[in-house]
């Protein structure tokens, strides 16, 4: 009986001591961009001594909060297993739209409320076209990068535009708290907002719901189409907002600013794990795949490196990531 207590008491702490183990793994392979990201700055911090300097860091907050922005609107699409591929075309429309406006004579804070209302009413009418009418998010975000992109040439026949405004407006994107750039803390704020509805309402549930499994959410009574055409009017609202941020800190409006900024916020998504077929992941990965990949470009700055080779490393980063994705998917699947 003794001898049988003591297996049963041995077998226990044996199995508490697997789950432990099992835990920390789970920890570690959570948080691998996290560590790949400290990693990272501790690389950056000993190949280049300025990289730590407060002005480095602050530009680089500053420089990466509009891509940041981006993403999180990027991520909420994602995760109901769409894609936006004209977020680019919207933001350069929105600094267009903003410059023009305040050059009009409207005051900062309406043009800058009809700016991300525009913008919204984009990501809407996309949105819209592919949940209610079953058009493929990819197809109607591409015609939208085309169309809205031709429509802010239009605005001045591809000419930039003045601001011009007040000091209060250069502030929102070239303006510094101490050492932190405001552009960047509304790159927090929204980021934390993002993550309260994502995570501690129903709205957020529908948003993961619609992204495992849309018919079963349709099935289960779920506004299937109201949650896909609302995260992408917020896709289209933040995307605007960044444009408005562009345009204060240059104070000029560029038609042809934002190229490329779809596969950007597209790359720090997937870099920071929400899975491209909906379902799985959140707005803080974005967050640090974001920051990773800034701190990586701002590295290959100080140490002199060309373009080119940026490209190449963040393809080879983001490759890795995907095949990270993959391999705690299959771990997931396997507990």
């Amino acid at each position: 009986m003794t001898a049988s207590i003591g297996s049963t008491a041995g077998l226990t702490a044996g199995q508490e001591g697997g789950a432990r183990s099992r835990r920390g793994a789970d920890l570690i392979v959570k948080s691998n961009l996290l560590l790949v990201f400290l990693a990272l700055c501790v690389v950056a911090s000993l190949l280049a001594p300025q990289f730590l300097t407060g002005r480095n860091i602050a530009n680089l907050l500053q420089q990466s909060s509009l891509t940041g922005i981006v993403a999180i609107g990027m991520t909420m699409v994602v995760l109901t297993a769409g894609i936006d591929l004209s977020v680019g075309s919207v933001a350069a429309f929105g600094g267009m739209t903003v410059a023009l406006l305040m050059a009009a004579g409207v005051p900062v804070l309406p043009a800058i409320l009809l700016t991300v209302t525009a913008g919204a009413a984009f990501g809407a009418v996309m949105g819209g076209l592919s949940a209610y009418l079953s058009l493929p998010a990819f197809m109607t975000t591409l015609a939208g990068l085309t169309a809205i992109r031709g429509l802010t040439y239009l605005l001045t026949d591809g000419k930039p535009a003045e601001a011009g405004g007040s000091e209060a407006f250069q502030l929102l994107g070239g303006g510094f708290i101490g050492y932190v750039p405001i552009a960047g803390i509304i790159f927090v704020v929204i980021t934390i907002l993002a993550a309260v509805v994502l995570r501690g309402t129903t709205f957020g549930e529908y948003v993961y719901a619609v992204g495992s499994n849309k018919e079963a959410a349709r099935l289960s009574g779920l506004p299937v189409r109201g949650v896909i055409t609302t995260v992408f009017a917020v896709s289209g609202a933040l995307a605007a907002l960044a444009g408005v941020l562009l345009t204060s800190r240059l104070t000029v409006g560029q038609p042809t600013a934002f190229n490329g900024l779809e596969l950007d916020a597209i790359a720090a998504v997937v870099l920071g794990g929400t899975n491209l077929f909906g379902g799985r992941g959140g707005v803080f990965g974005t967050f640090v795949a974001v920051l990773l990949l800034s701190v990586l470009r701002n590295l290959c700055n100080l140490l002199g490196l060309g373009s080119f080779f940026q490209m190449v490393v963040t393809g080879l980063i983001l490759l890795v990531a995907l095949i990270l994705n993959m391999l705690i998917e299959r771990r997931g699947a396997r507990a």
